[in-house]
């Protein structure tokens, strides 16, 4: 409980009307949630209005409304605050409710449309090998040091976000990685926070059903940058195209990451096997239990925001080493016939690329690869084609699949994929809509030595086809087809 006046900022108040020093139990910015003495933000959001629901609200036991536009008749047992941007004040509130946990913790955010995951994962853990208390917000799961909560969204609500915050403060923790998505910044999501350092791993073809243009997504991902305070720092990785563009009006510390060219902290891949991969990172060499360039580049990220943490080199490439994948970021298993699968989350043409090149640059000539691959419904649409393309291009035999269709046909989205390949294409190509069914499929047309990768999904334990997400697991069925226990 703490009085409203203590939560709210002064800055971007408009007006305010009944009592300031009101106790306030909770926040809620989805009138179900509201409860007895609750304060409801009104945020408009991309699908309904929360003004639209401010009597829900008042109904359920609000005693304060924060709004941007304040209704004709004000209940007078009710405190009014009208804001300029509710969004923004939602994260200002939720962070001043808990005590700004945030600023109790030395948090480090990451961006990027891939990597993202990977990266914060495994600083987490790196942190944690090293004897320090941390806290993971991540696609795949929440860690409140040790615990382990299942994740909702890559950036949860400021109201939870800040409840994640304050408990992993609770329990000890003085670091907090967390996944930093585009959609989050632009819809404020991590306003109120106080950020001790970002990570920009790249950015390519995403999410351009929400953000309409490339353009648009870069500008949003820049915001994250442009908006760090003084003594945070700033990597980026400048083999990005926009990896300098993310540094460009940061009053935070610049610092750089490149496997190819002069930067703050560089590396260089030396051997690349199918169980892991010898690295020089900074002049010291290091074996990881990772495949790739893309985890080389997840690695020398980790290794430039521990040494900007403090860390010491050799600390750093001795956690380094004992690091493992995260959980469907090329998880590999291998059959009794010597058949080898890959179960990897790459959703997007760039991802499904490099992990196609990378099984490209560690097979054995003559073995073939076999690529199991959908795209999502409901998202957008122009990278069907490329995805459908790119398999094709990197790939001896593709079965193109279902992923989550959402509300859309299976079929017409297989059928937009099937767009994107010429007459030889279709010839290596063959579409299995059955998920399950195309796993299986592509396990008996394989022979020992060959690669079937199985992409899109990952870590994902569900199929989410018209509202209902129904239970399945890629590493599951691939176990289950290898007859591995």
């Amino acid at each position: 409980m703490i009085k409203l006046n203590e939560i709210i900022k002064q800055e971007g108040t408009v007006k305010f009307f009944g009592d300031e020093a009101c106790m306030i139990q909770g926040l809620a910015f989805d009138s179900r949630k509201v409860e007895s003495g609750f304060a409801f933000i009104a945020v408009k959001g991309t699908q309904t209005d929360g003004h639209s629901f401010i009597e829900s609200a008042i109904k359920s036991g609000a005693t304060a409304i924060v709004c941007e536009n304040l209704p004709e008749t004000l209940s007078e047992d009710i405190t009014w605050i009208q804001v300029k941007d509710s969004a923004q004040a939602l994260g200002e509130i939720a962070s001043a409710f808990y005590g700004n946990p945030s600023s109790k913790l030395r948090l480090i955010g990451v961006t990027g449309t891939n990597g993202k995951t990977t990266t914060a994962t495994l600083l987490y853990r790196l942190v944690q090998d090293m004897g320090h208390k941390a806290g993971l917000i991540s696609t795949i799961v929440y860690m409140l040091d040790n615990d382990q909560v299942k994740a909702s969204h890559t950036t949860p609500d400021p109201i939870q976000l800040n409840w994640l915050m304050n408990e992993m403060v609770k329990k000890g923790c003085t670091y907090c990685f967390m996944e930093v998505s585009s959609h989050a910044i632009d819809q404020k999501r991590i306003s109120g926070l106080d950020f001790d350092g970002a990570i920009f791993t790249n950015i390519t073809h995403d999410h351009l059903d929400y953000h309409k243009t490339f353009s648009a997504y870069i500008n949003t991902k820049k915001k994250f940058f442009d908006n760090l305070k003084t003594g945070a720092f700033a990597l980026s990785n400048i083999d990005d195209k926009n990896g300098n563009v993310m540094l460009q009006n940061s009053v935070a510390t610049r610092r750089t990451y490149s496997l190819f060219t002069m930067a703050d902290f560089m590396a260089k891949i030396l051997e690349k096997h199918f169980d892991g991969t010898l690295l020089q990172i900074n002049e010291r060499e290091v074996w990881t239990h990772f495949v790739g360039r893309f985890n080389a580049y997840n690695l020398l990220a980790v290794y430039g925001a521990s040494f900007l943490l403090g860390f010491k080199p050799d600390e750093i490439l001795l956690s380094i080493s004992k690091l493992k994948p995260v959980d469907g970021r090329f998880e590999v298993f291998r059959s009794v016939e010597g058949i080898y699968a890959v179960v990897d989350y790459a959703h997007t043409p760039d991802a499904l690329s490099n992990v196609l090149s990378t099984i490209e640059e560690v097979r054995t000539r003559g073995d073939q690869v076999i690529c199991v691959v959908g795209a999502g419904g409901d998202r957008d649409k122009t990278k069907r084609p490329k995805m459908a393309s790119i398999a094709c291009r990197f790939s001896d035999k593709v079965i193109l699949t279902s992923d989550n269709p959402r509300t859309e046909d299976p079929l017409q989205i297989l059928a937009d994929m099937e767009k994107g390949l010429d007459a030889m294409e279709k010839k290596k190509v063959v579409t299995i809509p059955d998920r399950r069914e195309a796993i299986k499929t592509a396990k008996l047309l394989a022979s020992s030595g060959d690669i079937i990768l199985i992409a899109g999904k990952g870590h994902e334990d569900y199929q989410e086809i018209n509202g209902v997400k129904y239970h399945f697991d890629d590493r599951e069925v691939v176990k289950l087809i290898f007859g591995i226990t």
